[in-house]
């Protein structure tokens, strides 16, 4: 008796790191590491769109560069610096979603939808994460996600979900469609091109992929939501959402000024959305486009313009801890590319994957990308470091373009989820105040599943599909 009541307080006492301390000791950890690492270097080459792609056969040993005890916190300043268009955003969207939250028009439309869908709240995550699925796949979707968080944890947690539910609906969503990309410029456009392959082929196959991924993700979420719809208690973040008070909506109604600020935040996101696709923009004119909806929403509910900056000021409090933590994880890539050691790590790996017997070099291929991605988090980095090595690779393995491309298509995808090293993971978790360990154990099932899935459909695709 007494034994289970001393497991019982130990349990208790048992807190999950702080984000920063999981943060700080990964980058301990990759300081130590580096002083084993040799360092090492590829030439690159500046391509006619301007983008630098590495050399493949030009990889040398430079000077090693180590990482001391100063060195270490010094880090979380180089960190910020080197993420600062993200973290700049991040505030911003804060800022905004601020002013946003103060005329209580998306807290109204929730409460309409709410009633509108009372007894089938579950038909809202399908349709959800089918459109940020869409988004990965198309656009490519990602530092856009952030304002969606926002958005999703309180539709989840008025829905009867949980706080993970909202973030899930977004990273599981948009990464999904990731995995099954078919037109995603900055991932199958980039690494199809370095692979001088037709730009966007094998779309029939993608397509498909997309769909099975997308679905089985849709499947984890919606299988979770509706047993926490059952048992609110069986969620892990059961007690820290009964935290966030949700506000009474007794007697709240939508007003014509409610649906005004949601029709001016709908058309902020088809422009967002227009402006990505078409004209190329990026963080700075996201967040100039979200600047000027905050503004307009606070002069339509009648605010000041010292309410509209207060409430913006309160906006960006609320979401500073997201803002840092961004760039703590980039403090880990800044270990790596100060130390010269993530070429080593490309070198040494696909040297591994050029000894392996043909039959398994795709696989090969495979777990590299998946290695890369913890390093690399950007897709587009990704393909510009890796696949000028993976394709000569591939023609010496006798694994076709096509099917390299699809390994590093997966390898980069399905991690995006949850690597450490991605601002946009460790931001939005964050913001909904998930812990990035209790992330990971929700979220494992899922991971295991893909990645076997995926190593399946390698195999298919090399065999029966692109030959080589």
């Amino acid at each position: 008796m007494e034994k289970a009541t001393s497991n019982a307080q130990k349990r208790k006492n048992f807190e999950f790191p702080h984000v920063f301390v999981l943060l700080f000791g990964i980058i301990v950890l990759v300081a130590i590491l580096t002083h084993f690492i040799p360092a090492g270097e590829y030439e690159r080459g500046e391509t006619s769109d301007g983008r630098l792609e590495v050399i493949d056969g030009t990889y040398h040993a430079v000077e090693r560069t180590t990482i001391d005890f100063f060195d270490v916190f010094q880090l979380f300043h180089k960190g910020i610096v080197e993420g600062a268009d993200i973290i700049a955003f991040i505030l911003i969207i804060g800022g905004t979603f601020g002013i946003l939250n103060a005329t209580r028009s998306i807290d109204s439309g929730f409460v309409w939808i709410s009633n509108k869908l009372e007894g089938k709240e579950i038909i809202i995550i399908p349709i959800v994460m089918t459109l940020y699925s869409l988004g990965g796949a198309t656009f490519g979707m990602s530092e856009e996600t952030i304002p969606f968080v926002l958005i999703s944890i309180p539709l989840a947690l008025r829905m009867g979900f949980d706080s993970i539910v909202g973030v899930a609906m977004v990273l599981v969503g948009v990464y999904s469609g990731y995995a099954g990309a078919f037109l995603n410029p900055f991932t199958i456009g980039v690494a199809q091109g370095i692979a001088e392959l037709p730009l966007f082929s094998g779309i029939g196959f993608r397509i498909l992929i997309w769909l099975l991924y997308t679905g089985l993700g849709i499947a984890f979420v919606m299988f979770y939501a509706i047993k926490i719809k059952k048992d609110p208690i069986k969620s892990t973040m059961y007690h820290l959402d009964q935290s966030l008070n949700m506000e009474n909506t007794d007697g709240v109604k939508l007003l014509h000024r409610h649906i005004f600020i949601i029709a001016l935040f709908l058309l902020t996101i088809v422009s967002l959305a227009a402006g990505v696709m078409l004209f190329d923009w990026y963080i700075i004119e996201m967040s100039a486009l979200f600047l000027i909806m905050g503004i307009i929403a606070g002069i339509v509910y009648g605010m000041r313009a010292n309410q509209i900056a207060e409430k913006f000021v309160d906006g960006c409090k609320d979401i500073v801890l997201a803002a840092v933590s961004v760039g703590f994880a980039y403090g880990i890539l800044v270990v790596l590319q100060e130390t010269s050691t993530i070429d080593t790590i490309l070198y040494t790996v696909s040297t591994w994957v050029k000894n392996l017997p043909t039959s398994f070099s795709a696989i090969g291929m495979y777990v590299v990308q998946i290695v890369m991605n913890f390093l690399v988090p950007s897709g587009s980095g990704q393909a510009a470091l890796t696949m000028p090595i993976m394709t000569p690779l591939s023609d010496l393995t006798g694994v076709s373009r096509q099917t390299a491309v699809f390994a590093f298509q997966l390898g980069d995808a399905i991690s995006n989820v949850f690597i450490p090293t991605s601002g946009i993971v460790m931001g939005s978790l964050a913001i909904a105040k998930i812990s990035w360990i209790k992330w990971i154990r929700w979220l494992f099932p899922l991971i295991v599943i893909q990645y076997a899935i995926g190593a399946v459909l390698l195999i298919i695709a090399h065999q029966f599909i692109w030959t080589f």
